[in-house]
């Protein structure tokens, strides 16, 4: 499970089989987790995390979107 960035106690990261799907991460903190599809934005589920943390964290996704899709590249090459 690469580790991609931390913000706020906050990991993202994904899985190595995730490659299959189209680009996303999850996030994690203190058992609660969510995965966000890095392209669009969307939530694609959530595992506790509250509304306001989910929508800082989707900004996060955001204003990450070129470096994260540079990584998921680079991890994935597609």
């Amino acid at each position: 499970m690469p580790t991609v960035f931390r913000w706020k106690g906050y990991r993202f990261f994904w899985y190595q089989a995730d490659g299959n799907e189209p680009p996303h991460v999850h996030i994690w903190k203190d058992g609660k987790e969510c995965k966000v599809w890095i392209a669009s934005g969307d939530l694609a589920y959530n595992h506790g995390l509250a509304a306001a943390d989910l929508r800082a964290l989707v900004g996060v996704v955001e204003e990450q979107r070129d470096h994260l899709m540079e990584i998921w590249h680079d991890n994935f090459g597609k």
